[in-house]
């Protein structure tokens, strides 16, 4: 590992300007990702600035119904969080099938939209790997690729976002704020991560030294009933082959407003918003919930990999039907 500098950040603007004095600093939150990389090679910053004494950790009501969330909370604590539990259930259940109790502990909202892929080429430095060296190739597209992307790929990068929180997030339309030594910004969610194309290096829309500090959940009465299921190649600690973050709104047997974002399929947590629009106005039946079909049209697996777009129409069926059921109660 290469010898770096430390410093603890005691409020935003002090934080951003260490990142901008260094660029080739990096932001220090719980360290479940970032830190495993160093060991490996794949980062070596020569300045970590710890942010988590920022008071940044509060969950907190806006005057719109909105929940603002900072960028360091933790885990743990969104996940257990009344307003969450409440008002975005699904967004609970994603954080709860993520990683292990005491990782969720350390890890942080903000840490946890940043993290890097799991795919072996790209941790491993001894491998070429686009996405880590520009230009290098991308050998899983020909080689070891069964858990990698089916939708928004590229012969560049096929690698898939490993966050169970963001597809969450991102089915219910939530904001990213962030700071910078020039200023504030924002995007949704939707539009923060970059379209894998030929420069899968850049992965989302943050200026250089971009600190995130909060993530808004606008309001969504629909998200009261919502759901997260994830399918794993083992029932513990494991990140998704496939996972569905889903909400209906159902009156009088039809569909009023409709939810839907799909993991580990691609380089960010993907809105199926073509189902969405097919889901509403649509009787809510199994037969209708197939509305995943037209989404997964798009689909280009790779020769190991076509599994996840039957495992995902089932899966969007599964959860559809389970709470087109729960809300006819």
């Amino acid at each position: 590992m290469r010898e770096f500098d430390y410093r603890r950040a005691d409020d935003v603007t002090g934080a951003v300007a260490l990142l901008d004095a260094d660029p080739d600093a990096r932001y220090l939150g719980g360290g479940t990702n970032l830190v495993d990389l160093m060991k490996n090679g794949v980062e070596s910053p020569a300045r970590l600035v710890d942010v988590r004494s920022l008071p940044l950790n509060r969950i907190e009501t806006g005057d719109d119904g909105s929940v603002r969330v900072g960028a360091t909370v933790t885990n743990s604590d969104l996940a257990a969080h009344p307003l969450i539990r409440d008002r975005y259930p699904a967004l609970t259940q994603a954080v709860l099938a993520g990683a292990s109790g005491q990782l969720r502990n350390m890890a942080t909202v903000g840490g946890n939209l940043l993290q890097r892929t799991r795919c072996g080429y790209f941790t491993d430095i001894t491998r070429p790997c686009n996405k880590r060296e520009p230009g290098s190739g991308c050998p899983a597209v020909e080689g070891e690729h069964h858990n990698h992307a089916v939708l928004g790929a590229s012969e560049h990068c096929v690698a898939v976002h490993p966050s169970d929180m963001g597809v969450a997030l991102t089915a219910f339309d939530a904001v990213v704020s962030w700071r910078t030594a020039d200023g504030s910004g924002e995007a949704p969610l939707t539009d923060f991560y970059l379209p894998v194309g030929d420069t899968p290096h850049r992965e989302t829309v943050l200026p250089p030294g971009a600190l995130i500090t909060h993530v808004t959940l606008p309001p969504a009465r629909v998200a009261a009933r919502s759901r997260y299921r994830k399918v794993r190649e083992r029932a513990s600690y494991a990140f998704a082959i496939g996972s569905v973050a889903a909400a209906l709104e159902v009156d009088d047997g039809v569909v009023r407003d409709a939810r839907l974002a799909l993991g580990a399929v691609a380089s960010r947590p993907w809105r199926a918003l073509l189902a969405e629009r097919i889901l509403v106005g649509a009787p809510a039946t199994a037969e209708y919930f197939t509305a995943a079909d037209a989404e997964l049209a798009a689909a280009r697996p790779l020769p190991h990999n076509g599994y996840k777009v039957t495992l995902l129409r089932n899966l969007v069926v599964a959860v559809l039907t389970e709470l087109a059921e729960e809300t006819s109660r």
